[in-house]
């Protein structure tokens, strides 16, 4: 995206802001980049509009915002592009660069109640056999250090819930084998504890034991447990490819994301009679009321169950 015409002293704020998030904050890199397109996306309109970007009143923001709306940006999106606002004059307030914070009294637009989109269980079954140690005709497979380690990926983002950033994260030393549980750190660098089951274990024991020396050979060492054919730290972008290029060999045309693994775990725990507020800590979840909407995806997975088996459904 162009930028020159934005102000220059206003693009260098918005790199010190983001370099404080990734330093300070741990902010992933997708998140710094949506922070960093926004801001800048603001910074155009407030040169279009002739609007110190630095100094803008709440009329001027409302006013920014309301053009969102015009051109039909979603609601998510605005109150994304808020939210961006409020967190960058938030600090440029606190570090004594502006005097307020003019993005405070604005008001995030309501949404439209979504639920969580989740992947069945056929498509689930068909994920996680593309890169199984046996195929479907029950033959046993010669697998790449590559396809090893993108099993183990699978299985953990299945198994645990985690964040595809908190994947590509994962440290070596974070993984408990005896007590089956792994430890990962979530936005803002918070820590927490998650059980993983047998299945994800084995596969993730495999990958670091067999597959994780053959992809580190004759390279340097590495802290993180997934790492790259360069051995290099597993990006999220990467991780993001794997996962679209397994889709593609599993022949499913939904389109899915590494989040929606995520998604599938609290479903199918909750639906498995865990409780809500154990699957909060188990997500890293700052409020309950984020874990709850997926108690009305249960609901809604037994009403179509209700519907395709009740004699009057």
């Amino acid at each position: 995206m162009e930028e020159n015409n934005i102000k220059p002293e206003f693009i260098q704020l918005i790199e010190s802001f983001c370099h404080e998030l990734r330093t300070e904050q741990n902010v992933s890199s997708h998140t710094l980049r949506n922070y960093r397109l926004d801001l800048l996306d603001y910074g155009r309109w407030a040169q279009r509009a002739q609007v110190d970007p630095l100094s803008p009143s709440h009329k001027q923001l409302r006013r920014y915002l309301a053009e969102l709306d015009k051109a039909r940006y979603s609601r998510s999106t605005i109150n994304r592009r808020l939210s961006s606002l409020r967190s960058f004059f938030g600090w440029t307030s606190i570090t004594g660069r502006t005097q307020q914070n003019p993005a405070d009294v604005l008001m995030s637009l309501k949404k439209d109640k979504t639920l969580p989109h989740t992947i069945s269980s056929n498509d689930m079954k068909r994920i996680l056999s593309v890169y199984a140690p046996i195929s479907d005709t029950g033959e046993m497979r010669e697998r790449t250090p590559s396809e090893i380690r993108n099993q183990a990926i699978l299985e953990f983002l299945y198994a645990s819930g985690a964040r595809i950033s908190e994947v590509s994260s994962l440290r070596l030393a974070c993984i408990d084998y005896e007590q089956s549980q792994v430890r990962v750190f979530g936005k803002g660098s918070k820590e927490r504890i998650i059980p993983v089951h047998k299945l994800a274990l084995e596969a993730m024991s495999l990958y670091q034991h067999d597959a994780r020396p053959l992809l580190l050979e004759g390279k340097p060492a590495s802290e993180f447990f997934f790492v790259s054919t360069r051995g290099n730290q597993m990006s999220t972008d990467s991780i993001r490819k794997m996962f679209n290029a397994t889709l593609k060999r599993a022949g499913i045309s939904a389109k899915y994301t590494p989040h929606d693994m995520r998604h599938t775990f609290a479903s199918d725990v909750l639906s498995g009679g865990a409780d809500l507020r154990s699957v909060q800590e188990m997500l890293g979840h700052s409020s309950l009321s984020t874990t709850q909407i997926y108690t009305h995806l249960s609901a809604e997975r037994l009403k179509t169950i209700h519907s395709q088996s009740h004699p009057r459904g």
